[in-house]
């Protein structure tokens, strides 16, 4: 399963309401390390199905949410349980680490 697409009108029922766990990965189109991680969350999508929910919001297009959570540096990993923050990661990490954010 591909990573979610999510905006504000979208955030608060993909994320905050969701019953699985979320990994969101804040980002742009123009930023090289969000680029370098893009295939990593997608592998990382497809191998959690079903556990774990992954989510990308573009910090250009969505820039309240950005505010909203304290992204000021992008790659930006947040993981949710239950709409609230348990973990949050910040530029180009391993898989490995991005496991270990959803299972905080």
């Amino acid at each position: 399963m591909a990573s979610i697409q999510v905006n504000e009108g979208t955030f608060e029922s993909e994320v905050l309401k969701s019953e699985l766990p979320v990994l969101v990965d804040f980002w742009a189109p123009w930023c090289g390390p969000c680029q370098m991680m893009g295939p990593v969350v997608e592998e990382l999508s497809g191998e959690a199905e079903g556990k774990v929910k992954v989510c990308k919001v573009n910090v250009d297009e969505n820039p309240n949410l950005a505010q909203q959570y304290g992204v000021m540096s992008i790659p930006n990993f947040v993981a949710f349980k239950k709409g609230q923050v348990v973990a949050q990661a910040v530029g180009a990490v391993a898989k490995s680490r991005l496991l270990e954010l959803v299972n905080a």
